[in-house]
């Protein structure tokens, strides 16, 4: 045999999110990962999402931080310290419900409305005109519909993402159901630390997200904050959770950014003797925002 053979090897991501296909956390995922060939793992809690990340170090996940509306989501910050592994990338998603039910079903049919208990609390004004609708939580909003058209539910509709109906065959009754229009999710993309520098070097970073906790002393805060306002460090969010079984006391969340790394750096290392086990959760670019579902 002569002759030269050639392989190529098509490397696909693979993507860890708690959710069905076509959740927000799918769209998101899409939407960082542009022109990529992606795999999604679809899990049912957060706590499987890290675990998957575990058990395969080449799979990254796509994590739900916080809501412009809903506020953070804090068991995920806990998560996310404890596991390891590093931010390498965000992307915040303009998030727009709709609602779809079985295509034989119209309004007159509907009796009953599913889906996550923070699209539903989104969707409060357009749910007290149909204030007849029995509303039951469910554990995801596509996996609402997926529910409704696996087991043949009629008279059941789903709140979930518009993207969400043809995957599952149903039939969009009305889009853009959520009260605020400025709606937007922000979501954190993980992954093992010997990928991080693969997805984003930090020396193209612009922010950082980093975790202390401090001395229960006077002006202990204060004193950190002065020092990254010294830096011209902007501070653009402040977390707080409080140290399970240390009364009053607490580890802080907070995320920077930065036009100068160095200088960044310098502020951590000025920063660290004054905090308890600081840790730079990663470093990573300022999402863009999509607004076009």
């Amino acid at each position: 045999m002569s002759g030269a053979f050639t392989l190529y090897i098509i490397y696909m991501r693979r993507i860890a999110i708690q959710g069905e296909i076509g959740s927000y956390h799918d769209v998101a995922s899409h939407c960082y990962f542009e022109n990529e060939d992606i795999e999604l793992i679809c899990c049912d809690t957060f706590e499987q999402v890290f675990d998957e990340m575990k058990q395969d170090s080449s799979v990254i996940g796509m994590v739900a931080i916080e809501n412009t509306i809903a506020g953070s989501l804090l068991h995920n910050y806990e998560l996310m310290r404890e596991s390891g592994m590093q931010i390498v990338g965000e992307h915040k998603l303009r998030i727009s419900h709709s609602i779809m039910c079985l295509p034989e079903d119209d309004w007159e049919d509907i009796t009953e409305v599913n889906s996550h208990p923070v699209a539903l609390m989104q969707c409060r004004d357009f749910l007290k005109k149909h204030a007849g609708l029995k509303i039951v939580e469910t554990d995801d909003t596509a996996g609402s519909a997926k529910n409704i058209s696996e087991n043949g539910l009629r008279g059941h509709a789903a709140i979930c993402s518009k993207f969400a109906a043809p995957l599952y065959g149903m039939k969009i009754l009305e889009e853009g159901i959520e009260t605020n229009k400025h709606n937007f999710t922000r979501f954190l993309v993980l992954a093992d630390p010997w990928l991080a520098e693969e997805l984003c070097k930090p020396s193209q970073s612009n922010k950082s997200s980093i975790v202390f906790s401090l001395p229960h002393s006077e002006g202990s805060l204060s004193q950190v904050l002065s020092i990254f306002s010294f830096y011209k460090i902007n501070l653009t969010k402040i977390q707080s959770l409080p140290i399970i079984g240390r009364e009053w006391e607490y580890m802080f969340y907070i995320d920077v950014m930065y036009d100068d790394y160095t200088r960044y750096r310098q502020s951590i290392d000025a920063v660290r003797p004054l905090t308890k086990q600081l840790k730079v959760l990663g470093e990573y670019k300022e999402g863009k925002s999509t607004i076009k579902q």
